[in-house]
C-alpha cells in the first residue's frame, strides 16, 4: 500500500500486527497455505426460501411501481416506468424469504408463533440500563474498528473462562454488527472465488448466501435423523486438495444437535491432515443442555486454523442489538478485519459498553437461563409428543426439530401453510435450511425461546385442531 492511499481505516486496523519498532510497516508470517491469502421483526429475517421447489408459495416480484399522491396538487415525481426487479447472479437463487410469508400469514389469522428463533421476553434489566448509561456518558460516535478496548477485553476474558485459551484482544478479537457479519467478513477475507467450503445441512441460511457472495464452491454433508450424527466417511471423501474450509455451528440450528467430542477430533484431524481452516459458529454455545460444549478452537492443534463466531443476542435475549464478534490468531483476523472495514466499520458504540457488562455478569445469571429454558424446552417437547409428533433429541439451541408426516401433508411447506391457516400456530418448515430441499420435507422446526403461556397456548391449540389424516 502506497503512503498515500492509506487511510484512517486502514492504519487502525493495521496497528494491532505491526511490531513496536518506528517502522509503520506491519510484518506477517507466511506458513501453509491458508496463511497465504491475501488478506437480518428482525432476526427471523435470516433464512432465504426457494420459492421455486413450492408454487403455491410463490412470489411474484416482477417490477417496481410509483404511484402518484392523490392528494398532490402538483407532480414532483418523475414519470417512472415499470422495471423488473434487479441482483446479481450471485444472489439470484436467494428469493424472498419464508420468514416473510409465514410472518404475513401469522398476522392475517391470528396465529401464535413458535417458529421464529427471537425471545418474545426482555433482556435483562442490568445490561439494558448499562446502555442508557453509556448514550448518558456520551459514548455515541464512531467505535474504534475492530471494537472499543473494554468490549475487546471482556471478550478475551470470556472465552478464557469458557475455554482456557488465553488470546490478545487486540489482534485476535474483532467485534461485529451481529454474528451474521462476522459470518460474511470471515467468508469475504478469508475465501476466494473457487475455494471449497464444506457445510453441514440443515444450515443456516447465511452461510450459503455469504459464500455465494465470496463466489465459493459450497459442498455439502447432510445430517440425518435421529441423532443428525457427522457422517465421517462421507466428509473424509468430500474433502479434497481444493477444500479451503470447514464451517460447523453447534449447538446447531435448526436441529439442536451437539457435535460431540470424538466428531470434532475427527474433524480436527481431517483439518490439520489436509491444512483446512474451520469457522465455527457458536452463539447458542450457553444454552447447551445435555452435554458440555466444546469450542472447536480449544482442541489441540486448532487455534491456529479456526475463526470461532460468536454474538450477545442469543444468549441475553437482545437479539436487536446486533452485537457480535470474531476470534482467530493474527493471521486470520488479518483477513476477517480486512472485509469488516468495508461492510459496516465499526459497531454500535453504547450497546459495546453495554455488552462489556453483559460478558462480566456472574455464574449464577448463566445458570438461571439454562434453567429457565430447559422448564420452556419440557414443556414444547412433552406438548409436541402429545399432539402426535415425531419429536427428534435436542441437546442445545432453544429449537426442536421434529417429523409431521403423520398429519398427511405433502411437504413441509403445506405442513406449515395449514398449522398457520387451519390450527393458528407458526412453525418453520426446515427445506429451506438444505442445498436438496427434499432432504427436509418431513421436518419442521419449533422453538421455545418464548413464554411459558405462549407455548401451553400454541400446545393446546394444536391438541384441539391438528388432527392426523
Amino acid at each position: 500500500m502506497q503512503a498515500a492511499e492509506c487511510t484512517w481505516t486502514h492504519f487502525e486496523m493495521l496497528r494491532p500486527f505491526c511490531f513496536k519498532s518506528p517502522s509503520t510497516t506491519p510484518l506477517f508470517f507466511n506458513f501453509s497455505k491458508h496463511f497465504q491469502k491475501g488478506y437480518s421483526d428482525s432476526s427471523f429475517f435470516r433464512s432465504n426460501w426457494r420459492i421455486s421447489n413450492y408454487p403455491s408459495f410463490m412470489a411474484t416480484i416482477s417490477s417496481v411501481s410509483t404511484h402518484k399522491d392523490p392528494v398532490s396538487t402538483h407532480d414532483a415525481t418523475p414519470n417512472i416506468t415499470h422495471q423488473p426487479v434487479q441482483v446479481a447472479k450471485r444472489l439470484e437463487k436467494f428469493k424472498t424469504t419464508i420468514f416473510t410469508q409465514m410472518s404475513m400469514l401469522a398476522i392475517k389469522h391470528g396465529a401464535i408463533k413458535i417458529g421464529q428463533g427471537f425471545p418474545n421476553f426482555d433482556g435483562p434489566d442490568f445490561v439494558k440500563e448499562a446502555a442508557i448509561q453509556a448514550i448518558k456518558d456520551g459514548k455515541n460516535q464512531y467505535a474504534r474498528g475492530y471494537g472499543v478496548p473494554d468490549f475487546n477485553n471482556a471478550i478475551a476474558a470470556r472465552f478464557k473462562k469458557d475455554t482456557g485459551l488465553v488470546i490478545d484482544p487486540e489482534k485476535e478479537v474483532t467485534v461485529t454488527s451481529g454474528c451474521s457479519e462476522a459470518i460474511a467478513a470471515t467468508m469475504l477475507g478469508l475465501i476466494d472465488p473457487g475455494d471449497e467450503v464444506i457445510l453441514f445441512a440443515p444450515f443456516y441460511d447465511s452461510y450459503e448466501a455469504t459464500l455465494s457472495m465470496a463466489g465459493a464452491k459450497v459442498k455439502c454433508i447432510t445430517l440425518r435423523p435421529p441423532d443428525f450424527a457427522v457422517p465421517i466417511d462421507e466428509l473424509k471423501s468430500t474433502i479434497s486438495k481444493n477444500t479451503r474450509a470447514i464451517l460447523i455451528n453447534t449447538p446447531h440450528n435448526p436441529t439442536g444437535k451437539m457435535f460431540t467430542r470424538e466428531e470434532l477430533n475427527t474433524i480436527a484431524s481431517l483439518c490439520i491432515e489436509n491444512d483446512v481452516l474451520v469457522f465455527t459458529d457458536e452463539v447458542y454455545d450457553k444454552l447447551a443442555f445435555e452435554m458440555d460444549h466444546i469450542s472447536m478452537a480449544s482442541l489441540p492443534g486448532m487455534y491456529e486454523r479456526t475463526v470461532t463466531m460468536n454474538s450477545l443476542g442469543k444468549t441475553f435475549s437482545l437479539t436487536g442489538w446486533k452485537i457480535g464478534w470474531a476470534i482467530a490468531p493474527p493471521h486470520l483476523t488479518w483477513g476477517v478485519r480486512q472485509a469488516h472495514s468495508f461492510l459496516t466499520f465499526a459497531t454500535s458504540t453504547p450497546m459495546q459498553y453495554a455488552a462489556t457488562v453483559a460478558l462480566q455478569a456472574p455464574d449464577s445469571y448463566f445458570a438461571e437461563l439454562k434453567t429457565d429454558y430447559m422448564a420452556k424446552k419440557a414443556i414444547l417437547v412433552q406438548g409436541l409428543k402429545d399432539v402426535g409428533f415425531k419429536v427428534f433429541p435436542s441437546s442445545g439451541t432453544y429449537f426442536v426439530v421434529v417429523d409431521h408426516t403423520r398429519f398427511g401433508l405433502d411437504n413441509d411447506i403445506a405442513f406449515c401453510e395449514y398449522l398457520i391457516k387451519e390450527v393458528g400456530v407458526v412453525a418453520i418448515p426446515t427445506s429451506v435450511f438444505y442445498l436438496n430441499p427434499e432432504d427436509g420435507k418431513n421436518l419442521v422446526r419449533f422453538t421455545f425461546c418464548k413464554d411459558e403461556e405462549t407455548l401451553r397456548s400454541a400446545v393446546e391449540r394444536m391438541k384441539e385442531k391438528l388432527k392426523k389424516k
